[in-house]
C-alpha cells in the first residue's frame, strides 16, 4: 500500500522550508523543512515498504506539537497553523 498522503506531506513540509528561505532568507526554516521533510518521506517509505508507522507517528507528533505551539503563541495561521492542521 502506497502512502501517498505521507509523501505529499513530506513535500509540503520541505517546500515550506524552502519558501521560508526564499521569502525571509531564514536558514533555520530551510534546515528544519528539509530535515523534517526528509524524515517524513522516510516514514512514508517505511509505511509503504514495511507497513511500519513508528517514524511517521513520532515525526508527525513532534512537528505538530512544535508548530501548534508556534501558531498558538503567534496567533497566526500561516505557516505554523497550516502544518498543524494538515498533520
Amino acid at each position: 500500500m502506497q502512502d501517498y498522503l505521507g509523501f505529499a506531506y513530506a513535500i509540503v513540509v520541505a517546500g515550506g522550508g524552502i519558501m521560508g528561505y526564499v521569502q525571509a532568507k531564514s536558514i533555520p526554516s530551510l534546515a528544519a523543512g528539509l530535515v523534517f521533510g526528509s524524515v517524513i518521506g522516510f516514514g512514508a517509505y517505511q509505511v509503504t515498504a514495511h507497513n511500519r508507522v513508528a517514524v511517521s507517528l513520532v515525526t508527525s507528533a513532534a512537528l505538530g506539537s512544535m508548530m501548534g505551539f508556534r501558531a498558538y503563541k503567534s496567533g497566526k495561521f500561516m505557516p505554523a497553523g497550516l502544518i498543524t492542521a494538515i498533520r
